[in-house]
């Protein structure tokens, strides 16, 4: 076993053993109930790749914690150790960055599968705002990495709340290749030249109201805007400097 291999290995141990106590303190927690919002969505992506079309989708929506499982719209989790004022949290995101290419502007080129980002990370909420650090590693394809900081402050008004976010990100160069990449074979096959790009970090900015209509029912919104990096903006396949992504959701509020 190499290097890689017994690093990898003891990582796995390791967050087999935080899941081990994670799940019985779940367990034990799990009786204070659900806590949060569960409903219905419309999520909107926008597409950066030539030829293809922006998507929305209807799906469910859940911002809420069950014990120490929670859902973040697209983050799903579970907090294990108590750190600073949070946990430290395995994570897996649900994402949509997976595209076909059986589109003439992309003819030659392979299918780009939607990838499964799982990690580490946490939740740290404090009197000036709420500060979120994740590490993910794509288990799918890609094998990259995704790592992001996003600051989230908070205004309360009567019947509706914001909530300003500020982030950034780094896509590893493996993630950047398989999604934005041209390949010796693709680039033979298409009519892109060759594009091996190195990792790119991305800035956003995004807005979340969270609007009262009864004690009961609310209405979520969200909006975000992402600048992509250059080793992404640059790709012969990519024709945007920026990704907008949102939701539209209604959902019932458990306390």
């Amino acid at each position: 076993m190499d290097a890689t291999q017994t690093t990898k290995a003891r990582l796995s141990a390791c967050l087999v053993c935080m899941l081990l106590v994670t799940v019985q303190a779940a367990a034990d927690e799990a009786s204070h109930g659900l806590v949060g919002d569960v409903g219905a969505g419309a999520y909107y992506t926008g597409r950066i790749v030539r030829g293809t079309s922006d998507v929305t989708t209807v799906l469910p929506y859940g911002d809420f914690e069950y014990g120490r499982m929670f859902a973040r719209v697209d983050t799903l989790g579970i907090k294990t150790l108590q750190m600073g004022d949070g946990y430290l949290e395995l994570v897996g995101r649900i994402s949509q960055d997976g595209f076909d290419t059986n589109t003439p502007g992309l003819l030659g080129l392979r299918k780009r599968e939607t990838s499964i980002p799982l990690g580490v990370g946490t939740l740290q909420v404090t009197p000036v705002g709420g500060f979120m650090v994740n590490a993910f590693h794509d288990v799918r394809q890609s094998q990259g990495q995704l790592f992001e900081a996003i600051y989230a402050a908070e205004l309360d008004l009567p019947q509706v709340s914001f909530y300003p976010l500020l982030g950034a990100e780094y896509q590893s160069s493996d993630y950047v290749r398989y999604y934005y990449g041209v390949s010796a074979q693709e680039a033979a096959a298409s009519q892109y030249s060759l594009y091996q790009p190195a990792g790119a970090f991305n800035d956003f900015i995004g807005l979340i109201a969270d609007i009262k209509l009864t004690d009961d029912y609310h209405l979520n919104g969200y909006v975000r805007r992402k600048w992509l990096g250059n080793g992404i903006e640059q790709s012969p396949i990519v024709n945007q400097r920026y990704l907008d992504t949102g939701y539209l959701s209604l959902s019932y509020r458990f306390k």
